[in-house]
This record gives C-alpha cells, structure tokens and sequence, in this order.
C-alpha cells in the first residue's frame, strides 16, 4: 500500500516538469505540480510558500479535481485495466490493534517524516494531531469539535480568504487557463502510474492484487478508495476490496504530504527561499 501511495505521486513531478516546458518559472511551476498531490491544503501551503501569487487557481484547480473524481477515475480505471483483472478478490483478515499502537502511530509518524522532510512537519501534524485526538478516547469535545465545528469555520474562512484574491486582472487570464490543465493532466497522470504500478504489483504477485486499488493511491481520502472498490463491486458484487483501496488511499494521503515537503525544501534551497 506504501508502494502505492508513493506512485500515485508521480503527477506532482511530471506535471512540473511540463509547465516548465511552458514557460513558468521553477517556483510557480512547482507550485503548479503539487496540485497533483489532489490534496488542497498541501497544495494551498507549498503555493502560499513558492508562488503566492498563484494560490487562488492552484486552490480552485485542487479542490475542482477533488470533487470530479467519481467522473474523471472510472474511465481511465476502465481503459487501463481488463474485466479479469477487475474481477480479483484480494483476501482480508483483520487483525486487532492494540490501543497504544494507535496512538504511538501519529506520534511516531509525525516524527519520522519531521526528521526526513522537515518542511511537511506543519502539514502531517496537523493532520495526525485529529488522529491522536480521537484515539486517545480522552479527549472527546476536542476531537468532535476538530471533526465538525472547527473545521468547517476553518474551511469558511479558507474559502473567503483565498475568494478575495481572485481579482479579475489576477485570475481571468491565460495562466489559469494553462494551471486547470494541467492540473487535470497531474490528476489523470497520477491515476495512470498508479494503475500501472497496480497491474505491476498484480503479476509480481501472481494475481493476488487487484490492480484498481493503484488508482486510490492518491490523497484524495476518502473519495478515490471509494471509487476504486466500486469499481470492483460493479463488476463483482461479491467483490469486496474496500480495505485494500483504503490502505492504498491512506498511503497515499501520506505520501502527498511528504512529495509536497522534499518539492517545497528543494525549490526553496535552489531559489534561496526563506
């Protein structure tokens, strides 16, 4: 499922590597490429870091891409990959996890990736503090208010915040054009790496992998995982890989934060970013 997250991310860097072709200077298109880590709030910080002045088409271009998911994944899911292979079942047995695993695992990982990539430590703690808010059990309030109350002001205020840089000289031109585009080309690479990377993993193990779940490698939670097992249970109905896209959507989740992170500190070392 690591293996999966971390193909999902190849849009990031192909797409970079595209705009640059087309004119836009590292920092913006590093910015750009990010979105195709199809996280906002990744793509929001690396943008508001690199390229301010391009945070509002990056913004609208993440989160468009984000909700068009049940729309864009299935025909490329369909196209990349055969009947038979969509028709594998992949065996699941869970196995109970103990308490203090599930709160060692946001603090151990926050300080892992704090220590490999030091510019994501913002990014991953926030996102595993909500994880250690609710499987500590004490903190009750905190964790319903991080889930509902808080975050919908947050996101209130994200919107109305990014919505006032979007002046007409600023966001009605040709580069926003040029950044929706190529963030739909960043969303369609990532989901075709990934389903590559899947079908590889299929024949590496004998058939044992259904190759759909390559494509919610990517950190559009919980959506892409959703996608990728009703896929299989369209063809299927007995077919049940919900776990497994979930693991591989997880990963990939963690895998855009860390993308975003190495992209963010290596563009700032070479531009001389503070």
């Amino acid at each position: 499922m690591v293996l999966l997250g971390a193909a999902g991310q190849f849009g990031i860097f192909g797409t970079l590597i595209l705009a640059i072709l087309l004119g836009f200077p590292l920092n913006q298109a590093a910015s750009i490429g990010v979105i195709g880590a199809i996280d906002g709030p990744t793509s929001i910080f690396v943008a508001t870091k690199l390229a301010p002045e391009l945070l509002a088409p990056i913004a609208v271009a993440a989160y468009s891409y984000m909700s068009l998911i049940p729309i864009i994944q299935p025909p490329i899911m369909r196209l990349l990959t055969t009947k038979k292979e969509r028709l594998i079942q992949m065996d699941y047995a869970p196995k109970p996890i103990s308490k203090k695993t599930l709160i060692l695992f946001p603090v151990v990982l926050t300080i892992v990736v704090g220590l490999l990539v030091p510019e994501a430590t913002p990014l991953i703690s926030m996102l595993m503090l909500g994880n250690l808010l609710k499987m500590s059990g004490v903190v009750d309030r905190l964790s319903k208010a991080a889930e509902n109350e808080i975050i919908n002001i947050a996101t209130l205020f994200l919107g109305l915040a990014i919505g006032s840089t979007m002046s007409a000289v600023s966001f009605l031109n040709l580069d926003t054009g040029k950044i929706m585009v190529l963030g739909l080309f960043a969303f369609v690479l990532d989901t075709i790496a990934g389903l590559l990377f899947g079908k590889l993993m299929c024949v590496i193990s004998g058939g044992k992998i259904n190759p759909l779940i390559g494509a919610a490698g990517i950190s559009a939670f919980p959506m892409a995982g959703r996608i990728a097992a009703k896929m299989a249970n369209d063809e299927d109905p007995n077919n049940f890989i919900l776990m497994h896209a979930m693991g591989a959507n997880t990963a990939g989740q963690l895998g855009s934060v860390i993308a975003g992170g190495i992209l963010l500190s290596v563009v700032s070392k070479i531009l001389g970013i503070n």
